[in-house]
């Protein structure tokens, strides 16, 4: 039984990703979070009780703990999941992102380098440290073309770049110093238990309302769109048959504008109030984001041959009911929300 900490655990992604994990009764899990606007323990109540699931609120950045931890735990991976990730966050205020996105990573680095020299030979082997990042560091598109794993870097928000300095450090690490590490890139989440201020449950809560539903620009920036629960089996699989020192792009092929995801949400809303009219009339046109890249799209060719994945969630089936579940859930939505645009 490997023991495994994820850092970030309490996020969106990382709060699914922890209860594939002891759902697979293969696993321990150790949580660090530092409980941060985007963290949730409501997420992880389905696994608290279990004898496999710890929790340790704390920060990254706090290197000497985490090589604790480590040591405590007798972990064999590490699954760093631990950043701030909201773009307009970053645009007014980048010294967070700095800090946790790249500071932090570093201190796990350095904590995870002297924990490896104490294990034998045999269980440096063993031992993973997966680095999950996203498309984004990438930069943008125009209407053609896909980022593939050997895509340059190009990042054009304070996030992305954080996100890109990690990862550097991150292979930087494996180079220098042998540490046994991958990354993967992916693409936007969709799902339950997601950071009410993020897009989908948002725009929800403000559809329900009857408040306006507001949109970048012209709505036609595109995004590539994968369930949660898809990208986690992804990095699970990655995290036990990954080859070290490679990159992984997890994506799903299903791109769509923003308007159309408003759309989608908007119908499935809809549907499921049984309202009479279209919540997609509440669309409020918004000043473009600055440096707003206009389109990502991920080529995950890589890792379906090597690893045998694809994803299994249709996106209309799963939007659908990511819908129903934020509406049978209006206290999760109605919690910590502030206007965002989509």
């Amino acid at each position: 039984m490997r023991t495994v900490l994820v850092t970030g655990g309490a996020g969106f992604i990382g709060g699914h990703l922890v209860r594939q994990l002891i759902d697979a009764q293969t696993y321990r899990v150790v949580v660090v979070d530092k409980l941060t606007y985007a963290g949730n323990l409501r997420s992880l109540e389905s696994v608290w009780d279990s004898p496999r699931f710890s929790f340790l609120h704390s920060d990254i950045c706090d290197g000497p703990r985490m090589l604790d931890l480590l040591m405590q735990h007798h972990c064999d991976a590490v699954i760093n999941l631990a950043a701030e990730t909201h773009v307009d966050r970053s645009i007014d205020s980048p010294a967070p992102f700095v800090q946790s996105n790249v500071v932090g990573t570093y201190e796990l680095l350095e904590a995870t380098r002297s924990y490896l020299a104490t294990l034998s030979d045999l269980q440096v082997d063993r031992f993973r440290f997966l680095q999950v990042s996203t498309d984004e560091v990438y930069g943008s598109l125009g209407k053609d073309g896909v980022f593939t794993e050997s895509t340059s870097y190009s990042p054009n928000s304070p996030y992305s770049a954080s996100k890109a300095a990690a990862d550097h450090f991150v292979r930087a690490y494996h180079q220098t110093y042998g540490l046994p590490t991958i990354t993967t890139h992916g693409c936007n989440n969709y799902g339950p238990f997601q950071f009410p201020e993020k897009l989908i449950p948002l725009m929800i809560q403000r559809a329900v309302r009857g408040e306006p539903l507001p949109v970048y620009g012209n709505g036609k920036n595109v995004r590539e769109w994968i369930h949660v629960e898809d990208h986690c089996i992804a990095l699970r699989l990655i995290l036990e048959t990954g080859r070290v020192g490679q990159t992984y792009n997890v994506g799903s092929s299903t791109e769509k504008t923003n308007l159309e995801m408003v759309r989608a949400i908007c119908d499935c809303v809809d549907r499921w109030t049984g309202r009479s009219h279209s919540s997609f009339d509440q669309i409020q046109w918004v000043a473009d984001r600055p440096g707003h890249d206009f389109r990502y799209a991920i080529d995950a060719t890589k890792l379906k041959h090597e690893l045998g994945w694809t994803p299994q969630i249709d996106f209309d089936n799963g939007i659908d009911q990511t819908v129903k579940w934020y509406l049978d859930h209006p206290d999760w939505t109605e919690s910590k929300t502030t206007p965002q645009q989509a």
